[in-house]
């Protein structure tokens, strides 16, 4: 429970909240960008807009490109933008012909401009459908797109909620920092603009849900949010798909899942800890992600000769990253920092022992105790080499920390859960938009 003098209120699933009642409510759930299996917003409403669904809920995710997959009950509702960043063809040039309004040519000249438009361009895409169809819903959640529409939606009538996984402001400060000469740190303060934005529309929302104590502190102090508003809700994992494995595991494998090049990540980090290892163990890191061939990471690989240790692969289903998880003898989030980590608990509900770094939500997701996961701090390769090389020698540790993470996370973390959670706050956000109208009315 966060404390930061006002009360945050904790509707964790391990103290699961009931839903109010039997009526099925109409919910519309926007997604600027939904990549299907990394990334964690892809993920996030495939899964929540499944259990919402099976609860009984009419459930319409609207979402830009890419696009999720979703379960058999929710609806998608494809709102298509100009795709400059889809992953064969980045920062592309669209045809004239592809230009349909004004905001196709506001999402062009930032990103020609080295911006990044989605979240703004999403959310007025979405506030214009919307404030078309404002009976076809009961209540709008919108998934961290924080766009100048959302203010809006929420005028035109519409409950809203939105869900901040963590503050961008966050990622914005460590690609600075880590920017390697002027060019690129002043190219990093131009991308990241769009955290202002996601600043003042977040202090003009009536109910926000984050996933984490350390998020909800976070989201405080960058985006200077009243914690009144704000309610706890971590994120689920589908423990029928990441589950313990049936066949050995791979000697010397270690998984670790990566949605992009950025330094928050900390892969580069997890590298150079590999190629330190290495010297005395015969190791594999398969990496779910696909690095920029002329990134960071890319070059790394190429710098410290792990050509033939290093796997990066991509594309794969939810079984396809269960069975890897489940074959590795070591999971590794080396993240600088993570609102909350979805890789983290699906490796521990394959019973895969995970080494964390100390960074944001980590400690909260995995325990500190030592026994459900191994802490090593965040940006130090030799101590993540070291504690890689303790556990690969240490195989009864190996699996008693696999083993009570399965334990924790059957505990702490089903979606189930998470969507039952989430239906109170919806109503509460039904609720208090519905006695906001009626004082407005009685005023006038």
């Amino acid at each position: 429970m966060m404390r930061c003098g006002k009360r945050v209120v904790d509707l964790s699933p391990n103290l699961t909240a009931v839903s109010r009642g039997p009526e099925s409510l109409r919910i519309a759930l926007l997604s600027y960008r939904s990549k299907p299996h990394c990334g964690g917003q892809g993920v996030y409403v495939r899964h929540v807009s499944r259990e919402l669904a099976e609860l009984g809920h009419h459930v319409e995710v609207i979402s830009g490109q890419p696009y999720p997959i979703l379960d058999a009950g929710p609806h998608l509702t494809e709102l298509p933008s100009l795709d400059l960043y889809a992953d064969e063809d980045p920062f592309r040039v669209p045809n004239w012909r592809e230009f349909r309004d004004w905001i196709d040519l506001v999402e062009f000249a930032s990103m020609g401009t080295g911006g990044f438009p989605e979240p703004l361009t999403f959310s007025l895409r979405a506030a214009r459908m919307l404030k078309r169809r404002l009976a076809d819903f009961d209540v709008v959640h919108d998934n961290q797109t924080l766009g100048y529409g959302m203010n809006g939606i929420a005028k035109a009538g519409l409950p809203l909620i939105a869900t901040i996984h963590h503050p961008c402001s966050v990622d914005r400060v460590v690609e600075i920092e880590n920017a390697p000469n002027l060019r690129q740190n002043l190219g990093k303060r131009r991308w990241y603009s769009f955290t202002r934005m996601q600043g003042r529309v977040a202090r003009k929302m009536s109910s926000i849900v984050t996933v984490s104590t350390n998020s909800a502190s976070d989201i405080v102090r960058d985006y200077k949010v009243d914690p009144d508003v704000m309610r706890i809700v971590p994120i689920g994992v589908d423990t029928t798909t990441f589950r313990p494995p049936t066949a050995p595991r791979v000697p010397g494998r270690i998984v670790a899942v990566s949605s992009s090049d950025s330094p928050i990540k900390g892969v580069k980090i997890l590298l150079e800890a590999v190629a330190k290892l290495r010297t005395g163990h015969d190791v594999e890191l398969v990496v779910v992600g696909k690095p920029n061939p002329d990134g960071p990471v890319s070059r790394a690989v190429v710098d410290l000769n792990l050509g033939d240790t290093v796997r990066f692969v991509s594309g794969l289903s939810n079984d396809g990253i269960a069975e890897l998880f489940a074959s590795a003898e070591i999971a590794v989030v080396p993240s600088l920092y993570e609102g909350f980590s979805i890789p983290a608990v699906e490796a521990m509900a394959c019973a895969t022992p995970l080494i964390a770094t100390t960074g944001g939500a980590l400690p909260e997701v995995a325990g500190t105790d030592g026994s459900t996961a191994v802490l090593v701090k965040p940006g130090d390769p030799a101590e993540l080499a070291d504690a890689l090389s303790a556990l690969f020698d240490d195989a009864d540790r190996r699996q008693a920390i696999g083993l009570a993470g399965r334990r924790r996370v059957e505990t702490s973390y089903t979606w189930r859960a998470v969507a039952e959670s989430m239906v109170e706050v919806y109503r509460d956000a039904i609720e208090r938009t519905a006695s906001q109208r009626v004082q407005r009315d009685g005023k006038a």
